[in-house]
C-alpha cells in the first residue's frame, strides 16, 4: 500500500464519516419524536434552526424560516387528521414573513388543539407562528420577540417617525416611498396578529396585544420573557416535556473553533 492509497482511504473515511454520523442523529431525532407523539397522542412537528455543518467539508449553514419550511409544515398538517392535536417544537430567530404567515395561518385553521413548545427562543416570525397556537409552552428562561415589520435594514415604525420629524419638502422621494410601505406593513401585521388571536381571547384584548407586538414599542430583538408574555395576555405556561430537551440536544451548534461554553453534561444532585 503506497502513500496515495492511504491518502484516498483517509479521504473517503473523512467524507463518509460525517454522513453516517448525521444519519444516526436523524434516527435518534425520529425516535424521540415518535416517543413524544405516542405520549401525547399528537402529530409532532419541529421547526428548529441551528447552525449545522451539513456536508463533509463541515461548512456551517445558518438557518431561518423560508418557503421550504412552510411547504414542509403545510404538508405535515395536511397529513394530520382534523381532530388530532399538533405539537410544534419551535426554535428560530425568525425569517421570511410570507413563510411565517403561511405556517401560522395553517396552524390557526387546524381544528385540533395546537401547542407550540419553545425551549429557548422564537423571535420575530417565530413569535408570529406561536401566536397561532391554542397554548404556548415555554422553558422558564425562554423568550419571544416583537413582530413589528422591518423594511430593509430599518424598523417600519422608525421610518415613519423619521418622516414625521421633517417637513415633506425635506424628505427625499425614496424615504417617502419607504414610509408608505412601512405604514402598510404595520397595518397588515397588526391585522394578521389580530386574526390569529381573536379566537382565543376577546377581540378588544386581541387588538390590544396586536398593537403591543406590532407597533414598534420595543426594538425588534427585545426579549419578551414568560412573565411579560403572560402579563400581555398570551396563553403561555411553563413546563416542557423532557423529550423536548433531549430533542434539542440532537441539534448541536456547529463548533467553528474552540468552544466558548464547557461543562460536564450530566445532571447533578443537590446536597441534602
Amino acid at each position: 500500500m503506497n502513500f496515495w492509497d492511504i491518502f484516498w482511504i483517509i479521504f473517503l473515511i473523512s467524507a463518509i464519516s460525517p454522513i453516517i454520523k448525521q444519519r444516526i442523529v436523524e434516527a435518534e431525532r425520529y425516535r424521540i419524536i415518535q416517543s413524544l407523539e405516542k405520549k401525547r397522542g399528537s402529530r409532532v412537528i419541529t421547526l428548529i434552526h441551528r447552525q449545522e455543518a451539513m456536508n463533509f467539508l463541515g461548512v456551517p449553514i445558518a438557518r431561518y424560516i423560508n418557503i421550504e419550511d412552510s411547504e414542509e409544515i403545510l404538508r405535515a398538517i395536511r397529513l394530520t387528521p382534523d381532530d388530532m392535536p399538533i405539537d410544534l417544537v419551535l426554535h428560530t430567530p425568525g425569517g421570511l414573513v410570507l413563510a411565517a404567515e403561511q405556517i401560522a395561518h395553517a396552524l390557526n385553521q387546524h381544528k385540533g388543539k395546537v401547542t407550540v413548545f419553545i425551549p429557548h427562543y422564537a423571535m420575530s416570525g417565530g413569535t408570529f407562528i406561536a401566536l397561532a397556537a391554542d397554548e404556548i409552552v415555554m422553558d422558564e428562561n425562554a423568550v419571544l420577540g416583537p413582530v413589528d415589520p422591518q423594511i430593509g435594514e430599518y424598523p417600519a415604525v422608525s421610518i415613519l417617525k423619521a418622516i414625521e420629524k421633517k417637513s415633506v419638502e425635506k424628505v427625499d422621494d425614496r424615504t417617502l416611498i419607504l414610509g408608505d410601505i412601512a405604514d402598510k406593513a404595520i397595518k397588515q401585521v397588526k391585522k394578521s396578529v389580530f386574526e390569529l388571536l381573536k379566537d382565543n381571547m376577546p377581540e378588544e384584548k386581541a387588538m390590544e396585544v396586536a398593537e403591543i407586538l406590532a407597533s414598534g414599542r420595543w426594538t425588534h430583538d427585545y426579549p419578551i420573557t414568560v412573565e411579560e408574555a403572560q402579563k400581555i395576555g398570551l396563553p403561555v405556561k411553563v413546563g416542557l416535556p423532557p423529550e423536548i430537551y433531549a430533542l434539542m440536544s440532537l441539534y448541536p451548534q456547529t463548533h467553528t473553533g474552540r468552544p466558548s461554553v464547557q461543562y460536564i453534561p450530566v445532571p447533578y444532585k443537590s446536597k441534602q
